[in-house]
């Protein structure tokens, strides 16, 4: 019988992927951990290996076909003995939702999250025909032949869509093929029927945008030929749906603290200074950041009624201060995660948050290392801005936000004095972590701060 190949899911918040590449052809054949092809998700680029063995008797998808839903059908294989060209005209079914667990790894790199391959048994399933083609502005009736831009050029073209071969994935309508029928002198949509005169224009007030407005609604608030369109890639759209998420279903409280900084930048400067080297190189070279990811650990460890995530049923109460940070790589953000934080050394943080920043702008983290966490930081200090409050990220209940170290006056004992000061606004999902408990969990953290040599002991 035939053997579906479909799309895996390659993290639990994964909902469509990229087929960027193909490494198998039809007639080809493969075996148990074979790659068959490479998937990009928000995060990172997989590849996703065979559980079976047999012939490539179809590849669905076509490479490079963005948001390919999790579990559709993406190739069919051939089982040993069976005729390939059977196989390809009666697998391909709607997959069933019991999958199979399959490895997959990232790309250029050693190891695992897993995906899935179903098998499914040989029925024929008649494809649904493709809508029928509409004319020119008919929007509602036309969603999934054409795309919004392409619908609104060939209107203000005069092309009838019914007219157009669309070039875009499945044959979807897109720009290019509108601008193609426009140089060709493409078929016009039929002139409307004549009507009664319209009354004299009057000036009207733009449009308001309404919540959940179309792409189209949009676009009218703008002068034509005023901008650009760029498609969203696949981690803008996560981040997009998982920020809203958070900001619709976490009550964000904020707490502010100023911590004085002068001993910490001593201490770092001493002991880097001190640090051992290798090959007439460093062994470690501490940031602040690593010693502000090591501060929120211990913290976490010292209040640990505030190092916990919430469920409808539950609270999780984590035994670990697990550290997410994050790292702003080209088209968005990711936060590799610095596991037992509290129990690690300044240098090995310092070495990890080095070697995972530099995987996470190839886009080379593993899912494990960049998925879960108990609590997250992010440092925008080094682009100068003073303090902000970021957005927790579930299933975290806490985020502490850093700005920028800087030198202010202060008043000691009476005294106007000129120290290094730092501004920090730890977010709380108030359902877990209230006032008073967000407000002991920053007091830990300003305490290791201004007294760094208690990170040492």
């Amino acid at each position: 019988m035939p053997i579906n190949i479909t799309m895996p899911a390659l993290s639990p918040t994964m909902e469509e992927g990229n087929l960027s590449k193909w490494l198998v052809k039809e007639g080809d054949k493969v075996k148990s951990g074979d790659v068959l092809a490479e998937i990009e998700t928000d995060k990172a680029t997989m590849e996703v290996e065979s559980v079976d063995e047999g012939v490539v008797a179809k590849l669905v998808v076509a490479a490079g076909t963005e948001g390919v839903k999790v579990n559709a059908v993406i190739a069919i294989l051939a089982a040993e003995g069976e005729d390939v060209g059977a196989a390809a005209s009666s697998g391909g079914g709607a997959a069933p939702a019991k999958t199979e667990a399959a490895p997959a790894k990232v790309e250029a790199a050693a190891a695992a999250a897993p995906v899935t391959e179903t098998k499914s048994e040989a029925v024929a399933t008649p494809q649904p025909a493709p809508p029928a083609a509409t004319a020119v502005g008919d929007d509602d009736s036309y969603p999934l032949a054409a795309s919004p831009l392409a619908r609104r050029l060939a209107k203000e073209a005069g092309i009838d869509l019914k007219t157009v071969a669309g070039s875009g994935p499945h044959g979807r309508v897109i720009k290019r093929d509108i601008e193609a029928t426009v140089a060709g002198g493409g078929a016009k949509a039929p002139a409307p029927a004549a009507s009664a005169p319209a009354p004299a224009a009057t000036a009207a007030p733009a449009p308001a945008l309404a919540k959940g407005a179309s792409e189209e609604a949009v676009l009218k608030l703008f002068e034509p030929g005023s901008y650009d369109l760029v498609p969203h890639d696949g981690m803008r759209k996560i981040i997009a749906k998982r920020l809203v998420e958070s900001k619709q279903t976490i009550p964000h409280f904020y707490v502010t603290v100023d911590c004085e900084i002068d001993a910490l930048l001593a201490l770092r400067a001493q002991l880097n200074d001190a640090a051992p080297r290798k090959d007439s190189a460093a062994t470690y070279k501490l940031s602040v950041n690593d010693m502000i990811i090591k501060a929120m650990a211990l913290a976490l460890r010292d209040v640990p009624d505030a190092n916990v995530s919430w469920t409808e049923t539950n609270m999780v109460k984590h035994k670990h201060a697990d550290v997410g940070v994050a790292v702003s790589i080209p088209g968005g953000l990711i936060t590799p995660i610095i596991r037992h934080a509290e129990e690690k050394t300044l240098s090995a943080i310092s070495n990890e948050m080095k070697d995972l920043g530099r995987r996470a702008k190839d886009r080379k983290l593993k899912p494990e290392e960049f998925q879960g966490g108990t609590t997250s930081v992010s440092n925008m200090g080094m682009m100068g801005v003073k303090n902000f409050a970021a957005v927790i990220n579930p299933p975290h209940a806490t985020i502490l936000a850093v700005g920028a170290g800087e030198e202010r006056v202060i008043v000691k004992n009476g005294e106007m004095k000129i120290a290094n000061v730092m501004s920090v606004t730890l977010s709380t999902d108030h359902r877990c972590v209230d006032g008073a408990l967000g407000a002991e969990l920053l007091g830990a953290f300003k305490r290791y701060i201004e007294n760094p040599l208690g990170m040492l002991v």
